[in-house]
């Protein structure tokens, strides 16, 4: 793979890709979080995932490890692994192109297709897990301010989702340092979700995909 799309682009966003060799030894680490299931990572720079392609690729691993032997929890939990992974990207075609690598990953582990509601559910929370936008300004590209889906496995084949803004986020870890002004709240005071979802199944998640449009004869 090149390292870089063009040499326009390295000039005006300083754009040059992460060979794999050194995504794996520098995800090798932190062995331990990269291979947890429900580990969440971060790549507020993700490009088209080399990252967390790597990455959901160790907790796909995990997950046939611990859940091979029942297919309900192999895809699930798969989900889940999924779902812990989160990416921002400045440019509109990488991020476009993450979404795609990362759920060509998922789909190709689990034998699925676009007729598997679990593979509709998949992109939904990719939808919402890679964002264009900007990470320095902690904005979308139309403005907003970025929000991510806190995801979190109730087992049953339940899922449940929060919503948290990132500059929220960002900001109330430095409250949590022992000597801030903020260090006596406690967690529940401070990660406040902006809104809480009721428990949904993957049927339920697929759902909530944007149906392909039509085409005008």
């Amino acid at each position: 793979m090149s390292l870089i799309k063009s040499k326009k682009r390295v000039a005006d966003h300083g754009e040059v890709f992460t060979p794999e060799w050194l995504v794996d030894a520098m995800l090798d680490l932190v062995r331990g979080e990269a291979e947890r299931v429900d580990s969440r990572v971060l790549e507020p720079a993700c490009g088209s995932g080399n990252f967390l392609v790597r990455v959901l690729q160790r907790k796909l691993a995990s997950v046939e490890l611990k859940f091979r032997k029942s297919t309900f929890e192999r895809r699930h939990y798969a989900l889940l692994g999924l779902m812990c992974t989160y990416g921002i990207e400045l440019l509109e075609d990488n991020i476009t192109e993450c979404q795609a690598n990362m759920l060509g990953v998922f789909a190709e582990y689990l034998k699925i297709d676009r007729s598997d509601d679990l593979y509709r559910a998949a992109s939904y929370v990719l939808s919402l897990n890679l964002v264009h936008g900007d990470a320095l300004t902690m904005k979308a590209h139309d403005g907003r301010p970025i929000t991510f889906a806190e995801w979190g496995y109730l087992g049953r084949g339940k899922f449940q989702r929060r919503d948290f803004r990132l500059d929220v986020l960002t900001g109330a870890s430095a409250f949590s340092a022992e000597d801030s002004l903020f260090s006596h709240l406690g967690k529940h005071e401070i990660f406040t979700p902006i809104k809480t979802y009721p428990p949904m199944t993957i049927s339920e998640l697929a759902s909530q995909l944007d149906p392909e449009p039509k085409e005008v004869a």
